[in-house]
């Protein structure tokens, strides 16, 4: 079947239009210059040449026997050890050429040459870069993952067709572990195994920027306390390889530790330390006796090495007592690097807070065979508890009348000021953003009026007493809400307005200054959160009757029953300040968030709950355009609402660590 990119309505495979919302099923638009006819097999775009093709990376192995390790559940057994095992010079995967296809069906096209052009070369797997050429259809793996989270069995697609290697990656994607490549479609040929996953090919090396100058020594430790991490999933599923070899090493756009793909232990080799020019072809390989975390002190070793970056004192002491053996286990390799970060702190070389113990004891980590149990249990081992900078603040925001309305009582403000402070060995951002979103009531002449006047009357409280660099107090903006408020009542007795033709308003605001958020809100209009951890969350509860029979302790079912379940309970403007409350609240923003400021013609009907993971989720990388969101967001609620008017603002929040010294 084919699934819709805009809608994800499920076609048969011979539609070339979405049966649901008519978007093409042939052709895609170009996200440069908008070219909306570009067929989807096309790697690049015949206007522009920009590349905007969907490019996977495949592995190519041969099978190996043996049992490597094992992951029970739906996934079954995975993996494999013994000897290393070549592919054959005459096995079909060798033969296949740049340009031709991975599969029968002509799915997959080779962009790389995937083999070496020489006989004596010993290669155990291979990895290259494929163009999808069917990238609407849905694949078996990606059905057995959405199976898997329905709890439903997928009768097509039983999970003993899978390639072992590719239940592996499965195993640790349904635990959202974003260090390990995504996987996409695998199949078995013979006893060759093929696996296309996430494209991490041109993501950046750690060893180019642990070399840096500019990059601290804290951050260093903060990679090794990555790689810690990373061993204690990888262990039970025996894939510690993924970590020894130096181009498998890379970093993502927020320069978090990431792995190119995972590799599975062998046995009789030593490991790769190459740096990533000399090993571009680089298997994966660790030595004859058990991968113990003295292997990982020396990948750490090797990394200093290749970089020729000097080592600090206490660093040097940490490598010395993990080669003899007095740090034996994960629990006391991160107690030595909370000593350090300890230590840095107090030279003045580092501004972070030291690593913290969440639990002190010493202990190794559990063996299990379920890989959930195991993940689970070392959330609990000690994190390194970074203090968090704004690198960038983005925002973007968008009205509309909808299908049924013929005017907009929707209005919305944005106001931010963005100043950095760059030097040699130091970059601050300073980020200060205020954002207003109202949905007005109260007929033509009413409502948009209501809404204009709390947006205009905000903004202008917030420029006179919004102190720079400092976030302001609950009562300073619950004393904005209520001049709000004031200035629509007053209007309202103006007018001698009466009943159903007093305007009002609803209201939710938020203000960022750095990575300290406040939010505001009285009525429907609500504020979304998305971060990578948590998903989406809903910030604020909405003033209705519903909800509040709710909080009363009805059953949701029974107050949503109600006729008047949808009636505001609070609005700016119907009456003095003494008939609202203006909920007010503040949270850090301490991962890269995505923040949603939505009306009830964009949130209703669940709809944001229902689409978040096809239209908020890809928002949070950096390199999607908020302009763009924003304006899918519109038009989605225009397809399943409509009703209403419609306005959304997207503020994209990304953090990293605030590792300057």
């Amino acid at each position: 079947m084919l699934i819709c990119p805009q809608c994800k309505f499920e076609n048969p495979n011979s539609n070339k239009f979405c049966q649901n919302c008519g978007t093409s099923l042939t052709h895609k638009v170009c996200p440069e210059c908008s070219t909306d006819d570009v067929p989807v097999n096309a790697l690049r775009c015949y206007n522009c040449d920009t590349e905007c093709g969907t490019v996977f990376w495949a592995i190519i192995a041969k099978e190996t026997t043996g049992e490597a390790l094992r992951v029970e559940g739906d996934v079954g057994d995975v993996g494999g050890e013994g000897d290393e095992q070549a592919i054959p010079s005459s096995s079909p995967i060798s033969q296949i050429t740049l340009g031709s296809y991975l599969d029968s069906q002509e799915r997959y096209q080779l962009l790389d040459t995937p083999l070496a052009q020489t006989e004596t070369a010993i290669i155990t797997d291979v990895g290259v870069r494929v163009l999808d050429c069917q990238p609407y259809q849905i694949s078996p793996i990606e059905a057995i993952l959405e199976s898997q989270e329905s709890d439903l069995l997928t009768p097509a697609v039983e999970a003993n067709e899978i390639p072992r290697l590719a239940k592996l990656y499965i195993a640790l994607q349904s635990q959202g572990e974003r260090g390990i490549p995504s996987i996409h479609d695998a199949w078995q040929q013979g006893d060759i195994q093929v696996l296309i996953i996430e494209n991490r090919s041109d993501w950046q090396y750690l060893l180019d920027l642990w070399q840096e100058e500019t990059t601290s020594s804290l951050k260093i430790l903060h990679w090794c306390y990555e790689m810690t991490r990373l061993w204690a999933v990888l262990e039970p599923v025996n894939c510690r390889q993924s970590l020894l070899d130096l181009s498998n090493l890379r970093l993502d756009e927020d320069q978090t530790l990431a792995l190119q793909r995972l590799y599975v232990e062998l046995s009789n080799s030593q490991p790769a330390t190459e740096s990533p020019e000399d090993a571009p072809r680089q298997t994966s390989t660790i030595p004859e006796e058990p991968l113990t975390i003295q292997t990982l002190g020396r990948v750490w070793q090797a990394l200093f090495r290749q970089s020729q970056r000097t080592q600090f004192g206490s660093v040097v002491q940490m490598l010395g007592d993990l080669e003899v053996g007095k740090i034996q286990t994960i629990a006391q390799l991160r107690s030595r690097l909370e000593e350090i970060s300890i230590e840095l702190e107090a030279l003045g070389t580092a501004t972070l807070p030291p690593i913290e113990e969440k639990n002190t004891a010493v202990s190794t980590i559990p063996q299990s065979d379920e890989l959930e149990d195991i993940i689970s249990k070392t959330d609990d081992m000690p994190t390194v508890v970074l203090a968090m900078q704004l690198s960038s603040l983005e925002d973007a925001g968008r009205t509309d009348v909808g299908r049924q309305r013929h005017h907009n009582e929707d209005c919305f403000g944005i106001e931010t000021k963005i100043q950095k402070l760059e030097f040699p060995k130091s970059r601050v951002l300073e980020g200060h953003g205020l954002y207003i979103l109202c949905d007005g009531m109260g007929g033509h002449a009413g409502g948009e009026i209501a809404s204009e006047l709390a947006v205009n009357t905000l903004r202008q409280y917030f420029q006179e007493h919004w102190i720079a660099n400092q976030l302001p107090t609950e009562d300073s903006i619950r004393e904005a809400v209520y001049l709000a408020n004031e200035a629509i009542y007053k209007l309202n007795q103006q007018d001698a307005r009466s009943g159903v033709g007093r305007m009002g308003t609803t209201l939710v605001m938020l203000l960022i200054q750095d990575t300290q958020a406040a939010v505001a809100h009285v009525g429907d209009s609500r504020l979304y959160r998305l971060t990578r951890k948590q998903g989406l969350e809903q910030v604020t509860v909405d003033h209705e009757v519903g909800q509040r029979e709710i909080n009363r302790g009805v059953e949701a079912s029974i107050a949503y029953a109600r006729p008047d379940a949808y009636q505001l309970t609070q609005a700016l403007g119907p009456r003095d300040e003494n008939s609202i409350n203006p909920d007010v609240g503040f949270f850090d923003i301490n991962e890269d968030t995505l923040l949603l400021l939505a009306s009830d013609g964009l949130s209703d009907n669940d709809l944001l709950e229902t689409h978040w993971q096809t239209h908020l989720q890809p928002l949070l990388s950096s390199g999607a355009n908020l302009e763009r969101g924003v304006t899918d967001l519109i038009d989605l609620a225009n397809q399943y609402n409509g009703h209403d008017n419609i306005t959304g603002i997207l503020i994209r929040a990304k953090v990293r660590p605030n590792l300057e010294s």
